[in-house]
């Protein structure tokens, strides 16, 4: 993982959630991580979001993000339009960005959004890197 510390730390989007929330961000995090070795994090704590991607630019490089809010969580996808949703589980209707709400740990490690990191994380690093 590469952080991008002069924005912040991925604890600093924790610090007022509830600890269920918490929870379901450090297990979105922890699988962006098994997925993606390497990825870059960039975290701005006041909007209680962290970002991940295969650079450091938001809407060009990165593929998810993080976003803590008082009831829930989002996992947003940056080119969330594209992905391949069987389940049903992308809201939004925008032109590119969607995402999945969580309430609590256990929908978060749900196989269906570890194939939405899957494909979103292909995507770019595609996309970006060629590869």
């Amino acid at each position: 993982m590469v952080a991008n510390e002069t924005h912040g730390k991925f604890e600093d989007i924790l610090a007022d959630a509830k600890p269920e929330l918490r929870q379901v961000c450090e297990s979105l995090r922890g699988q962006i991580a098994s997925l993606h070795k390497g990825f870059v994090e960039v975290v701005w704590p006041k909007q209680k979001t962290a970002s991940f991607g295969v650079g450091p630019k938001k809407m060009s490089e990165h593929y998810a993000y993080i976003a803590v809010y008082s009831t829930h969580v989002n996992l947003g996808f940056y080119h969330g339009a594209s992905l391949a949703d069987p389940k049903g589980l992308l809201e939004g209707i925008g032109k590119g960005l969607r995402h999945v709400k969580f309430r609590d740990v256990s929908s978060a490690k749900d196989a269906a959004v570890i194939g939405l990191l899957r494909q979103a994380i292909a995507e770019r690093k595609l996309h970006v890197v060629g590869a």
